[in-house]
């Protein structure tokens, strides 16, 4: 599971890049120099390319026995290495099929569905017993017999189209294509609307032989190809879906299936576009035109006249597994109740050589790397954490479990958490807590791009400028300013799709996610058979090249982070974002009220009813009222003091090293956990698992971050109350966060005294 896509085109390139690092970042210490050269030089491709070959050799998704024997055969590396490690274990409910029937009844009579066939070249792809078959993990189950309607990617758009031509999916099986919005939102939303089963299918317009040749030619996926992957609601909650905020230990108090929230109660499939042309190619209705077709060599429809019928039939296994979580701890010399915490998932849907075992290689580089340093004399000053979660790919479990179970430990002892998953071929990525991005610019600025020889930091400035030239609109201005002028880059917001969603999003620990790509195919393969070891090495990252700069940029974060005199933070960088924030809900809602206005007056002046076609008659957009005002002063003005406050926090802190010790110690004291101060123990409306009031995933992007969500999803949804009480909630976090950063100024001021 990851953020898709990373850079997969120039379109949506503004929205995948996320960093550059600056060329006036001053060198490091003569010592960090050095031990950064000798980390440098114990990281090995060649090492990578094995283990990858080794754990991607066979089916690897939970419950597996190759799952198992990659957890056990880590925990002796790390062992070997040097590190005190174990493998912790958590129970958790992990349905498995049983018996899966697709098949088109109407018109007439065709089987669909099924494990996708060998393809010449790939030596895994005929592997596949005890393999995970084309599946949604935590779909409902039933047996359906029904019409179909196309509803392009189902998100809520999509249904409002729906909606203006008459056409229900009350009843019905939904098909919608992959794109626009997290896979698990499909069947929610479809469910929610009243339909019978859901189809998910993989469109060549998003990652098939319109990106590129298909598999094996090319990266791109072959029209046999299908995404598996989960549908539990992870916006509501992840891990496992019986014990929300709790460890999933043996004797853990657990929800039934019936009473869980995250369960969907429908079943759906994911299919290939092979499959879903048949179906489409049946399908009557209103023409489908523009951005709400695919790239198929047919004409869409949106069907609703019943003319296609198909048979979806789920049943699955829905009984507890065990997962293995792989914890190796080097404890610190000076500071060992502070934790560096760094993780990647070692689970797959099938394989899972690009996801995410690509990631999972260049952690365990890492990991050997350290312990030879520390058998050469080396010990950190902090104590690091290396985790190889299971479980993620079903929903953020093995992650989740630990965090929650360990959750009162954490909360006081760790400073940060730093995430990977799958890596490829092309340019550096971050995003996080804003409160490390200077730190996270400084740690790429000395490692060189494998391909080109420079810095990472110079071909991602590149690219930006390039793409920038080629089509302005695609970069927005501020990151083209940035890059221009080669200071630092705002990293993203996180929303979710990785394993730092329980720590930085529930318990507020500042957390970072990295990797490189844009020059990889991994699309073509994601959560099918074909994410293969041959796939990789043909086409996402060659020669793990980028595994290994990938190695060397955490590592810098890694060392400097539990080495360092002080938390890698500068305020001013999150003031900054925040700042950004507000000023964008005060945009929402008059951007809102506007269009609201204007829906209004045309639906009185009959615009729509006058612009409907007689091929494709549509009624007006549903009136849902105007957009009131709001008082958003509370927030403007916890922000601008949050500005004030972060400068002198910033200021004090250039001078950190000439503080007494006692001082030094009052200060890490206030700041050290300071991302806590954004957690609201009431969380979210509607999630209360969700605690940040700054950043989380989207109820209706699922992987897409919302900033300042309480206040910006209550905007959008129109819940005016909600929107109202999370003006004061997250004034009240920032103004925490303030009452932390004046802490420390005051201690620092009165050093002398």
């Amino acid at each position: 599971m990851t953020t898709r896509p990373l850079f997969a085109s120039a379109a949506s390139f503004a929205l995948a890049v996320n960093l550059v690092l600056p060329v006036t970042a001053q060198a490091a210490p003569d010592e960090a120099a050095s031990l950064q050269a000798k980390f440098d030089s114990l990281i090995s491709s060649a090492d990578q390319i094995k283990w990858l070959r080794d754990m991607s050799s066979e089916p690897n998704q939970v419950g597996s026995p190759h799952d198992k024997a990659n957890a056990e055969m880590q925990l002796a590396q790390f062992r070997k290495w040097g590190w005190d490690a174990h493998i912790e274990t958590f129970k958790v409910l992990y349905p498995t099929p049983i018996s899966t029937t697709l098949e088109m009844i109407a018109p007439g009579r065709v089987t669909l569905g099924g494990q996708e066939p060998v393809v010449p070249g790939d030596a895994t792809s005929d592997r596949t017993k005890g393999a995970m078959p084309p599946y949604l993990e935590y779909q409902g189950d039933g047996d359906v017999t029904a019409p179909v309607v196309y509803a392009n990617y189902g998100m809520p758009s999509d249904y409002d189209e729906l909606a203006r031509r008459g056409i229900s999916v009350k009843g019905k099986i939904v098909l919608t294509r992959y794109g626009g919005g997290w896979r698990g939102l499909k069947p929610k939303l479809a469910q929610e609307h009243g339909a019978a089963g859901c189809l998910i299918y993989s469109d060549p317009a998003n990652d098939g032989y319109t990106e590129a040749d298909s598999y094996p030619k090319g990266g791109a996926r072959p029209a046999s190809g299908v995404q598996r992957g989960s549908v539990e609601d992870m916006t509501t909650y992840p891990g496992d879906p019986l014990t929300p905020g709790v460890g999933a230990t043996e004797d853990a108090k657990r929800l039934t299936r019936e009473t869980s929230k995250v369960i969907l109660r429908i079943p759906a499939l994911p299919i290939s576009y092979a499959d879903a042309s048949k179906i489409i190619a049946a399908l009557q209705g209103p023409v489908v035109t523009g951005t709400e077709r695919g790239a198929l060599g047919m004409a869409y429809h949106w069907g609703g006249k019943d003319t296609v019928k198909v048979h979806l039939a789920v049943k699955s296994d829905w009984s507890l597994k065990t997962i293995y979580d792989v914890i190796a701890v080097m404890k610190g010399s000076q500071y060992p109740d502070q934790w560096i915490v760094r993780g990647n998932h070692h689970d797959g849907w099938v394989f899972g050589a690009a996801d995410p075992l690509t990631g999972q290689v260049a952690l365990m580089s890492e990991a050997k790397a350290l312990g030879e340093l520390a058998k050469g004399g080396w010990r950190p000053k902090r104590t690091i954490v290396y985790a190889s979660w299971d479980g993620e790919e079903p929903g953020l479990i093995g992650s989740t479990e630990w965090a929650e179970q360990h959750a009162d430990e954490l909360r006081q002892k760790a400073l940060i958490y730093i995430n990977t998953d799958n890596n490829g071929r092309g340019f550096l990525s971050a995003a996080g807590s804003h409160d490390l991005q200077h730190f996270v610019n400084q740690a790429g600025r000395d490692v060189a791009d494998p391909q080109t020889g420079v810095p990472v930091l110079d071909r991602l400035r590149a690219k930006i400028l390039a793409a920038h030239f080629e089509d302005p609109a695609s970069v927005p201005a501020d990151l083209y300013q940035s890059a221009k002028a080669g200071g630092d880059i705002a990293i993203g917001p996180l929303g979710s799709g990785s394993d730092y969603s329980a720590f930085l999003q529930h318990l507020g620990i500042a957390s970072v996610d990295v990797r490189f790509g844009g020059e990889d195919f991994s699309d073509g393969s994601y959560h099918s058979i074909y994410d293969s070891f041959d796939h990789v090495m043909n086409f996402d990252d060659p020669g793990l090249l980028y595994g290994a700069a990938l190695s060397k940029v955490v590592g810098r974060l890694v060392l400097g982070a539990a080495d360092g005199d002080r938390v890698p933070a500068r305020y001013s960088d999150f003031a900054g974002q925040v700042k950004t924030y507000v000023g964008e809900l005060g945009k929402l809602a008059a951007d809102q009220r506007t269009k609201d206005r204007a829906l209004k007056e045309l639906t009185a002046q009959g615009a729509f009813k006058l612009a409907s076609s007689p091929s494709d008659p549509t009624a007006a957009p549903q009136d849902r009222g105007v957009t009131p005002l709001f008082d958003l002063l509370a927030l403007q003005d916890a922000s601008d003091r949050l500005l004030q406050s972060a400068g002198a926090a910033d200021a004090m802190l250039g001078n950190f090293g000439a503080l007494p010790p006692a001082a030094r110690a009052q200060v890490q004291a206030s700041l050290g956990q300071i991302d806590q101060t954004l957690i609201d123990p009431n969380g979210l409306p509607g999630r209360t698992w969700f605690k940040n009031l700054v950043y989380a995933p989207g109820t209706l992007t699922g992987y897409g971050a919302k900033t300042l969500p309480g206040v910006r999803e209550a905007i959008e949804q129109r819940r005016w109350d909600d929107a109202t009480a999370y003006v004061a909630k997250t004034a009240a976090v920032l103004n925490a966060y303030s009452d932390r950063l004046d802490a420390a100024v005051k201690a620092a001021g009165t050093a002398g005294d």
